[in-house]
């Protein structure tokens, strides 16, 4: 052995071997074998990873499953860990908007078949790189079943889902109020968005009999309605002892620069501790505001485009952006002395995950799934322990979510995803508004009533997006239902990212015959909790839907990876650690014990290089001990194992004890628990303390020491499997078992 481990000639070279041997790659009982029933396999599916992005420390946190994986498959269970990668619809088309940006170009410039054509090809040249990078990281993933989420297979699968939910009564399209991202151009649902506390201001604003208290004066224009809580004693007539006396209610308000008369309502919604108590509803442009105005058959009027641009409004307003319109408008009020007075707020507000601007509150046709019926069954499944939680705490969580669940907004207003398959006839609505560019190359946008000059075919072939009135009718086949006519445009928007990976457990499995029978429902899910709702229910609720059963059988929430200070990793703090760096200077496998070492079940993972370093440490330790045992000359081979000293006996003891408790954590989920149990036997018992004993006595002491550290390797192989197989394949070639290390056998308690 070389006095000193390299992980750089062992790391790649192992990985190369393991591959070759076709490790990764289970074996399926063939049904003339009569073994199809002997043995439970165990799967994970591996949670999709951005397949164009690099790893990140969450990402190395997969070693988790790795784990799980070299445990299960050295037990003899066929093990299947299922790779993909995420198109990652939003994510990946803003990065490559970034791009066009920096080459003066932007979406607009192109027809959407061209811009998909585009990013298609930059996901392509990158597709390989987190790849590459889970392989450095060790992870025996069955790389023959790789799936990427736009695999023509994969996409024809999720449409077919679509049809059925819609054949089923279960989609329907609406206009409701969405989170929506005017630099994007798309709508998020309420759990992709970040909040930010901000410090604002709330402004008293003069409309008539009431006074109204708004952090959005520049909406005003779009005011319908005032309301109060009609237990709001402010507002109670003195004359009489009833609350929200007819006189108010008899009132109109007046919206101030425009003296719009608008009615004074009384909703139970309103705050009453709140500003004034007096409320102004703005349907169009706040999702309380939208609710209010259901319940009271309130008109919704908008006044912000989807261009983030103001519309219907004073010509001193037309065209600016909100925060231009806001200085303004408050510039007006004074003028017209209608602002009273302005009070400083701190209030969350919502902003893009992606490009981090304020959300626009916007009313927007998009396509839902009715999620009800499809909770009902999932909640079923996990208060009967069909599928369990581990931790037990994270239950509440996911029921909380799933019995106040609301129907889910499928539908993206970006070109990088599949398109929903749904078409509209122009002749039947020729009120749609379509964007294309023309055989010039100008961007056109105007009603199809109003394009009649162009040819259907060159609207399609220029076409960008459409915009499609609430009422219009639509198909789910190429020709129209109603007119018979052909000139059918399908919907521009595409399928939200969760949508397609709601199903990837069934539709990657169904991809390879014989795969899905075998290994569907799969073991395990192991996952973070932040995604307990956004990937684990909605695979639970779509699994159940399509097969009958849920997609697996216990869901692990793994810990959050922090920094030293318990903080977390992001690139504007500047405490990110790059998993690769940290691999190539230290190794994998220090890395990966790292990450795992002094854990509790989905607590915090506190990283720091000095923790890696300590684990790098552990690995010189491990092969220091191995060449030292390995190096010894005198013939020991065939010897019996006899046990005559008390010293033997006693870490054989320690031996047994460890490999029942090593067993037992991972089996129940505490890896953190059984990492520190291997660290602690090998260093401390077997190293500090027996090896030092059998200096003097070695020729004894030999059989033991091969066996220790025989079965150590095993223990410590799902933990570090890269230094564990290169020190397995240094012992004799005599030793009984000379299979490599990843599919060898689990110690046994001796």
């Amino acid at each position: 052995m070389d006095k000193l481990y390299d992980h750089k000639k062992v790391e790649q070279k192992i990985y190369e071997s393991w591959e070759k041997g076709g490790y990764f790659t289970p074996k399926i009982p063939s049904a003339s074998s009569g073994k199809v029933n002997a043995m439970k396999p165990f799967s994970i599916i591996l949670p999709l990873p951005n397949a164009n992005d690099p790893m990140h420390m969450g990402h190395a946190l997969f070693t988790i499953q790795d784990i799980m994986v070299r445990y299960h498959r050295m037990l003899g269970e066929p093990t299947l860990w299922l790779p993909g990668g995420d198109h990652a619809g939003i994510e990946t088309q803003f990065v490559f908007e970034k791009k066009l940006a920096k080459e003066g170009k932007s979406r607009f410039d192109f027809d959407r078949e061209t811009l998909y054509k585009m990013i298609s090809d930059f996901v392509e040249e990158n597709k390989d790189v987190n790849k590459e990078q889970m392989k450095q990281l060790g992870f025996s993933l069955d790389w023959s079943r790789y799936h990427f989420s736009l695999e023509p297979e994969i996409v024809e699968k999720v449409l077919e889902t679509f049809r059925k939910l819609f054949k089923d009564g279960l989609i329907y399209r609406a206009q409701r109020i969405v989170n929506f991202c005017t630099f994007c151009g798309t709508a998020f649902s309420d759990l992709e968005v970040d909040h930010v506390e901000k410090e604002e201001s709330l402004y008293f604003l003069d409309y008539g009999p009431v006074q109204i208290a708004t952090t959005r004066p520049e909406t005003i224009f779009a005011d319908v309605a005032v309301a109060v809580n009609p237990h709001d004693k402010r507002y109670e007539d003195p004359s009489t002892s009833l609350r929200t006396s007819m006189k108010i209610k008899e009132m109109r308000a007046v919206v101030p620069l425009i003296d719009k008369e608008i009615p004074i309502i009384t909703d139970e919604e309103i705050e009453v501790g709140f500003g004034t108590g007096a409320l102004k509803v703005t349907p169009a442009h706040d999702q309380l505001d939208f609710e209010i105005g259901e319940r009271h058959n309130l008109p919704v009027v908008s006044c912000i485009d989807l261009s983030g641009k103001m519309i219907n409004v004073p010509k001193e307003l037309e065209g600016l952006y909100p925060k231009q319109a806001k200085a303004k408008t408050i510039e007006m009020l004074k003028e017209a002395g209608k602002l009273i007075k302005v009070e400083p707020l701190k209030h969350a507000v919502g902003v893009c995950y992606r490009c981090k601007n304020v959300l626009e509150p916007l009313p927007v046709p998009q396509w839902y799934v009715k999620t009800k019926p499809l909770a009902t069954a999932a909640i079923e499944a996990g208060e009967k322990g069909t599928t369990k939680i581990f931790p037990e705490r994270f239950e509440k969580l996911y029921f909380d979510w799933m019995k106040n669940i609301r129907d889910w907004n499928i539908s993206r207003q970006i070109v990088w995803g599949p398109r929903i398959p749904v078409w509209y006839c122009l002749d039947c609505n020729p009120e749609i508004l379509i964007n294309f560019i023309d055989k010039e190359k100008r961007v056109v946008t105007g009603k199809y009533q109003n394009l009649k000059n162009y040819r259907f075919e060159d609207l399609i072939a220029g076409l960008q997006s459409i915009r499609v009135p609430i009422e219009a009718t639509y198909t789910i086949n190429n020709k129209c239902e109603k007119c018979g006519g052909n000139n059918l445009i399908q919907e521009t928007d595409t399928f939200d990212t969760w949508f397609l990976s709601s199903q990837w457990p069934v539709n990657t499995l169904k991809s390879k015959d014989g795969d899905f029978p075998y290994f569907y429902p799969t073991s395990v899910l192991d996952t973070m909790w932040d995604i307990l709702f956004f990937w684990v229910g909605r695979m639970m609720m779509m699994g159940i839907y399509l097969t009958g059963k849920v997609p697996f059988e216990m869901v692990h929430i793994h810990p959050r990876v922090v920094d030293k200070f318990g903080k977390k990793m992001s690139k504007s703090k500047g405490n990110v650690m790059n998993p690769i760096e940290m691999t190539e200077k230290y190794g994998a496998d220090a890395l990966r014990m790292a990450l795992v070492y002094g854990t509790a079940p989905a607590s915090d993972i506190a990283m720091s290089e000095d923790k890696i370093r300590a684990m790098r440490n552990f690995a010189n330790k491990i092969w220091n001990a191995s060449r030292f045992i390995l190096s010894y000359e005198k013939e020991v081979k065939g010897k019996r194992l006899e046990v005559k000293n008390e010293d033997d006996q006693q870490i054989l003891d320690e031996l047994n004890k460890t490999i029942k408790g090593v067993t037992q954590n991972i089996e129940n989920y505490h890896f953190g628990q059984a990492g520190e149990m291997i660290y602690d036997f090998f260093w401390h018992k077997f190293c500090d303390i027996y090896i030092e004993k059998t200096k003097e006595r070695r020729e004894e002491a030999q059989p033991t020491l091969l066996l220790v550290l025989s079965e150590s390797l095993k223990l410590l192989h799902p933990f570090m499997p890269f230094i564990t197989e290169e020190i397995w394949s240094l012992i004799s070639n005599d030793k009984t078992d000379s299979k490599p290390l990843i599919i060898n056998h689990w110690p046994m308690i001796n």
